[in-house]
């Protein structure tokens, strides 16, 4: 599926609930998938973390068959549940389709909206770190 085909069932998904209280609520189901493919200790690392977020986040990032794999966690519930959404849009695509890639999907559920100007800019770094994994392993 691509990467746009997944942003436009995620956002599917989020159109069905009107009220931002059952939006977060599909947002913490997001997270608490991710539980079920914890991170593992030895890479919750500072060489790992996302500098920019106010919460703790790392991501890692390794190369199967010529598409990016990356894997995520966060200490905090909402937070975790946004690097699951994050996982789910761009893991198992080329570099190119990373980096060639519109993240459409934060600004057409209204999340972008519904966060403070801190986890903004911690979403914003986060997708920083997935691009710059993609550019790292496009030039290998």
């Amino acid at each position: 599926m691509s990467i746009n085909e997944i942003q436009d069932e995620i956002i599917e998904e989020f159109e069905v609930f009107d009220d931002w209280m059952d939006r977060y609520q599909l947002i913490i189901d997001y997270a608490n998938e991710l539980k079920k493919k914890p991170m593992l200790a030895e890479d919750k690392i500072d060489r790992n973390k996302i500098d920019g977020c106010q919460s703790t986040v790392w991501f890692t990032a390794r190369m199967e068959e010529g598409k990016i794999i990356f894997n995520g966690d966060s200490d905090a519930l909402l937070v975790k549940g946004i690097v699951a959404l994050l996982l789910a849009v761009l893991s198992g695509h080329t570099p190119q389709e990373i980096l060639k890639a519109d993240l459409y999907f934060i600004d057409r559920i209204g999340l972008r909206e519904h966060l403070s100007p801190t986890r903004s800019n911690g979403v914003a770094a986060m997708l920083k770190q997935m691009k710059l994994y993609a550019l790292a392993y496009q030039s290998k």
